[in-house]
């Protein structure tokens, strides 16, 4: 094979695996459910539900997204917020609430035991005071419609599944907010494929931080987070092992039924994605380097070849681009993200190379991961990586 017949094969072959993946995605993801569209639970229908919550130095936004949680329009729940080691006010605003309601148990952590993150040992000591059938995991800074719970529990008992994680809405400003956003949407469904979730056949997996429900039975069968001590994504990873043990798992939209404010700013995406990014690669320089690859050839280089090669080579790169460009006017509106963002596509690509880049420099230079305060070594990391 000749220099000159490499380059049209690799961008062809580029052009067909991105129409390949957008047909996927456009039959895949009509086959969600969406949240809206679920009629809501009766009363006499609606199983004890326990939410769930890790808050540590959130008093920022407890103020407005603890209200959402106990406004629930659901006849049986309760609120468990545990209190892990903030140094702000977030004590004495849930303290607050839980005078005004008699549903919201709040639960105090001074230690962190050797071996745990934060937050996956919060939610442990909140599930050992959890009485519900089912348990619901949500963050502290995440905002519920009230009907959220009757129509997540409806659509688990109408698919009978034992666990349901949500593609929740963001909250986004700011041309960096989204334009890393919206682009960071597509890369997760490409990778995701949340249709498949469902299939007990398929290996796909999902988890959601903003907000998943999952049988306490199923729950308890997994290991709890007690098997996820040390997991960065402990979130997504859930969904994993409830996949992992045959319970059957599926995926819904929640359009904005459930509603997360994003990173703030260009810095506070360099902030969270420094601490996910190199653990979403499992800490392990061949997987980043795959995923860089990814990003290069699929993501950067048919808009360069675009602007700089001729014929076939550049054939091929416009009918990526072509792809590319209609795959994001049809995921931006997830978010109600303009139309303008999505020719942001390649430099949107480009800052996140670079901050998965920018997270493996931190962490292998620290030889692990300072999150909140806590530094966590980097081998443990690896070993608790799920």
């Amino acid at each position: 094979m000749t220099v000159y017949s490499f380059w049209p094969l690799l961008f062809g072959a580029i052009a067909v695996l991105w129409l390949v993946a957008g047909v996927r995605l456009l039959l895949g993801m009509a086959k969600v459910p969406r949240l809206v569209s679920v009629a809501p639970l009766p009363d006499a229908d609606c199983p004890f539900i326990s939410i769930l919550v890790a808050a540590r130095d959130e008093a920022g936004g407890l103020r407005q997204a603890i209200p959402s949680l106990l406004a629930q329009d659901y006849p049986n729940y309760e609120v468990i917020v545990v209190n892990d080691r903030s140094r702000d006010a977030t004590p004495q605003i849930l303290e607050e609430f839980a005078r005004q309601h008699q549903n919201l148990k709040v639960l105090q952590v001074s230690e962190l035991p050797k071996g745990w993150l934060g937050k996956s040992h919060a939610l442990t000591e909140a599930y050992k005071q959890a009485g519900g059938d089912w348990l619901a995991f949500t963050d502290a800074d995440v905002h519920l419609a009230p009907d959220l719970l009757r129509r997540a529990m409806a659509l688990v008992q109408e698919k009978r599944w034992d666990h349901l994680s949500v593609l929740y809405f963001l909250e986004l400003a700011g041309l960096w907010e989204k334009a890393i956003a919206s682009f960071w949407f597509l890369w997760a469904i490409l990778r995701m494929e949340p249709w498949r979730v469902s299939n007990p056949k398929s290996r796909r997996y999902s988890g959601s931080g903003a907000f998943q429900l999952l049988g306490s039975s199923a729950y308890e069968a997994i290991g709890t987070h007690q098997f996820l001590a040390m997991e960065t994504a402990e979130d997504f990873k859930l969904g994993k092992l409830a996949k992992q043990a045959g319970f059957h798992s599926g995926v819904a939209l929640s359009d904005e039924l459930v509603r997360v404010r994003w990173y703030k700013g260009l810095p506070g995406v360099v902030r969270g994605f420094t601490k996910n990014a190199f653990g979403a690669c499992r800490y392990r320089l061949y997987i980043l380097a795959l995923y860089l690859s990814l990003l290069l050839v699929f993501h950067v280089l048919p808009y360069l070849a675009l602007g700089v090669a001729s014929g076939m080579v550049r054939a091929w790169a416009a009918i990526t681009v072509l792809v590319v460009l209609f795959l994001r006017l049809r995921t931006d509106p997830y978010y109600r993200v303009s139309p303008f963002y999505a020719f942001t596509h390649p430099l949107a690509a480009i800052l996140f190379l670079y901050l998965m880049l920018r997270s493996a420099f931190v962490i292998l230079r620290q030889r692990g991961l300072v999150w909140r305060d806590t530094f966590y070594p980097l081998d443990q990391l690896r070993k608790g990586s799920v």
